[in-house]
């Protein structure tokens, strides 16, 4: 039985293929046609799931939807008239885009993948993430919570899953969203909604939660973990270019320019920029602490929801997904701090995971298989071979070195990476979700302070505050990160929970320690990447640290590399130093 799964017209298009009740291929649009965040559909991220099965499009048995454009589109009406005439605008633009494709779904799937509609099946947005989370997860029983902006109606859903059947059991509707309340402090903060909210993740600590009471005057929290927001100070539900209102600005101030620096007594000034202001850094430690007070208020609801549903199920094991769940600060505290013993997020938690919970939804629920997956790593994108690797290099007339044997070269990786040189990792299937685990990412020595401010200004071209993650050996995680028993855990696997550096260990590897003492860790398998876990033995055999610098393997705005024309492109436009293609090394 095969069942592709896809999702797309909104942002974070993909596609995602099951055969029997088996995760073939799993990927997003946007590493194929290089827009970052494309939301169209997902042909080309459609073609390469059939590739990789070795199959056509009409040896699928089921394409699965992730959502119901219908109920999407009643909601839109319904909200629209409730605020006309204010979103009379809104309105009218939504209509434009409606009309032309997203309300077609059925027929432009048909049309697009040459099927026939009875093929062509929908499940519910909050579903699809709760399928993506729970039917990829190690467990037989577990709640289940869902948090994101908005999906149908749902902008948060909790509920059960057990064996193969899921039952979600309550909801808080659109325009209450705590992914939404985020993104308006995303935008207030000066960075794009949908793509810098994690950078708001990565300013926080920089800041002081000074300003929690601000915003709690504009929510209230109900005793069975539910939420609503004070709407007087958000304008999403009738505007489509901006999230706040006046009343929010009255509350805050001005908000901040994008693009504009960011210094503080805590960043200093960036490598080669000109001297700071005593205003300028009080500008920009007011804007560190409104964006640590969001943070924290985010965790805060987090915890009330969690422990609430805890007490409504009883379950030992949760499963989170949702674009929040990617809020990998607030899913320590949540393992921390509440009852629950284990959690899983899968590492598309976002849009994009919608495809494959999809997918699974209809293989193990819908259809009735029993399930036999455990997503136990990322790597379900394309690869290359070293044939193809070698016709590229070749055919571009690039020098290289290749390596006949691995750890000859790994050997040589490795004295790059102790004099301090960055490179770009080029290895095996792409990662599927929006981190990169050791397949397609920068590479650098950890143990330098400058090493940070080196590939943020001169390689990824991106702000300097952002931090950067440790790729560690599974086995040595807990001799430098306080998280007991982290091996025992998935999310740590997607670098998908930040926790404290071992206070010991911070002047050690001072490139991945964040302002606040903290690291969003990458614990290394041997058994689901054992080249990267050999570089990484043989990184600490050559200077006694088991772990690596690793940042995505793209440049600021762009998508991460898919192909080795994409890897070749963006060393040749930064700042990197050398090239892994697979056993082949590049050097400028």
């Amino acid at each position: 039985m095969r069942v592709l799964g896809i999702s797309c017209f909104y942002h974070d298009a993909a596609a995602a293929l099951v055969v029997d009740g088996q995760l073939v291929a799993a990927a997003e649009e946007e590493r194929f046609s290089r827009r970052k965040h494309d939301s169209g559909f997902p042909a080309l991220a459609v073609q390469f799931c059939l590739n990789r099965a070795g199959v056509s499009i009409h040896e699928v048995d089921y394409v699965v939807f992730y959502e119901k454009p219908l109920l999407k589109f009643e909601r839109l009406l319904l909200t629209q008239l409730a605020n006309f005439p204010k979103a009379s605008g809104v309105f009218a633009k939504a209509m434009l885009t409606w009309v032309k494709d997203k309300l077609w779904v059925k027929a432009n799937l048909a049309e697009q993948l040459d099927i026939h509609p009875d093929r062509i099946l929908f499940s519910e947005h909050h579903l699809s993430h709760a399928a993506s989370a729970f039917l990829c997860s190690p467990f037989s029983e577990a709640a289940i919570l869902t948090v994101d902006g908005v999906g149908e109606w749902a902008t948060c859903s909790w509920g059960e899953g057990t064996g193969n059947q899921i039952v979600l059991k309550g909801e808080v509707h659109f325009p209450h969203s705590l992914g939404l309340l985020y993104s308006a402090f995303t935008a207030f903060l000066g960075f794009e909604v949908n793509e810098g909210e994690y950078k708001v993740m990565g300013m926080a600590p920089y800041g002081e939660p000074r300003y929690v009471d601000r915003i709690w005057k504009m929510l209230d929290l109900a005793p069975d973990g539910s939420f609503t927001l004070d709407l007087s100070y958000f304008c999403w539900h009738h505007s489509s270019s901006q999230s706040f209102t006046p009343k929010f600005v009255e509350v805050f101030g001005a908000p901040r320019k994008p693009e504009s620096r960011f210094v503080t007594r805590r960043t200093g000034v960036p490598l080669g920029e000109s001297a700071t202001t005593e205003a300028e850094m009080e500008r920009c430690q007011y804007y560190a602490d409104v964006a640590s007070s969001i943070q924290k208020v985010t965790e805060e609801v987090l915890l009330h929801l969690v422990r609430a549903l805890h007490t409504r199920t009883g379950h030992k094991n949760l499963c989170l997904a949702g674009g929040v769940a990617l809020n990998s600060v607030a899913n320590y505290r949540l393992l921390q701090e509440t009852p629950f013993e284990n959690i899983y997020v899968q590492p598309a938690a976002g849009d994009s995971g919608g495809a494959l919970g999809a997918a699974l939804y209809v293989a193990n629920t819908v259809l009735n298989q029993p399930r036999s997956f455990v997503m136990e790593h990322a790597y379900w994108g394309q690869d290359f071979s070293e044939a193809q690797i070698h016709d590229f290099l070749t055919r571009e007339h690039i020098p290289f070195t290749h390596f006949e044997d691995e750890e000859l070269l790994l050997e040589r990786v490795v004295a790059d990476l102790c004099a301090e040189r960055v490179l770009g990792w080029f290895q095996g299937r792409f990662e599927w979700g929006p981190r990169a685990l050791g397949s397609r990412s920068i590479i650098a020595n950890p143990r330098s302070a400058a090493t940070r401010e080196l590939v943020n200004v001169k390689i990824k071209f991106r702000e300097p505050f952002r931090p950067f993650a440790p790729s560690i050996l599974a086995e040595r995680a807990e001799e430098y990160f306080i998280f007991p028993e982290v091996n025992h855990y998935h999310p740590p696997r997607f670098m998908l929970m930040v926790c404290p550096v071992r206070t010991e260990k911070q002047a050690e590897v001072p490139a991945i320690t964040h302002v606040d003492g903290s690291g969003r860790l990458q614990t290394v398998h041997r058994e689901t990447n054992p080249r990267y876990h050999r570089l990484i033995s043989k990184f600490a055999q050559a200077t006694g640290t088991p772990l690596i610098l690793n940042t995505s393997f793209n440049l600021r705005g762009e998508p991460i590399v898919t192909t080795p024309a994409n890897a070749y492109s963006t060393f040749s436009r930064s700042g990197l130093d050398a090239l892994v293609l697979g056993n082949f090394l590049v050097r400028k």
